[in-house]
């Protein structure tokens, strides 16, 4: 073997090894409130409860809840990677604490989950955390097709996106993303601003997204 092509290929070894490394310091990079933007992802409730997870979660894929979307976490995120269980302390938020958190998420066992999941790396006490949650909920307008649908329907992931861009206005390309199982809408992700003020780009989210030509967007139930 020639020392050029034995050179390369300890390149490519290093290269390759390295790779997953980089991947694992992205997500473990930096402390609590040391990240770039917020993610709230939306959990579309029918399209959730299709599948294994959704079968076991009380509340919000009990028969007769009637929910559309509903908060599934408010993630820092880093503008390549993210963070997660950032803080030893605090991990359990209190009673108090968690009254915060009422009418947010679809249970208590899911608040408490992202908060230690998501919310430790916030920089901010568990009851700012979950007031930052709810404050960039109502951010958020939900277009009338998702309000509470009755029946299914069928729609390309573009246009799911335009249908959020045109309900809020100062939403642009490049800043939500969707997520799908097989050809069922799960979620939509939409990006903030560290600050809550405004959306945020987040081209790495939304090039994340369902890629199925086509998604079924079951019933409220």
């Amino acid at each position: 073997m020639s020392a050029s092509r034995l050179a390369f290929k300890v390149f490519a070894f290093a290269f390759l090894a390295v790779l997953p490394m980089s991947k694992a310091y992205a997500q473990a990079a930096g402390g609590p409130g040391e990240f770039d933007f917020y993610v709230l992802s939306l959990s579309w409730s029918s399209g959730f409860c299709e599948t294994a997870a959704g079968a076991r979660a009380h509340g919000q894929c009990d028969p007769g809840a009637g929910l559309g979307f509903v908060v599934h976490g408010l993630w820092p995120q880093y503008e390549h990677g993210y963070p997660q269980d950032c803080a030893p302390a605090a991990r359990y938020p209190s009673r108090i604490a968690l009254e915060a958190a009422n009418g947010v998420y679809s249970s208590e066992g899911l608040a408490r989950h992202e908060w230690q999941k998501h919310g430790t790396c916030s920089g901010k006490s568990p009851s700012d955390y979950f007031s930052s949650v709810r404050a960039a909920r109502d951010m958020v307008t939900i277009p009338p097709p998702f309000t509470a649908p009755r029946e299914a329907q069928t729609w390309t992931p573009i246009d799911v996106i335009s249908v959020f861009i045109a309900a809020n206005p100062r939403l642009r390309p490049g800043m939500v993303g969707i997520s799908c199982a097989g050809s069922v809408l799960q979620e939509v992700k939409i990006c903030f601003s560290k600050d809550l003020r405004d959306f945020h780009a987040c081209p790495e989210v939304a090039r994340q997204g369902c890629h199925a030509r086509e998604i079924s967007v079951p019933p409220v139930l």
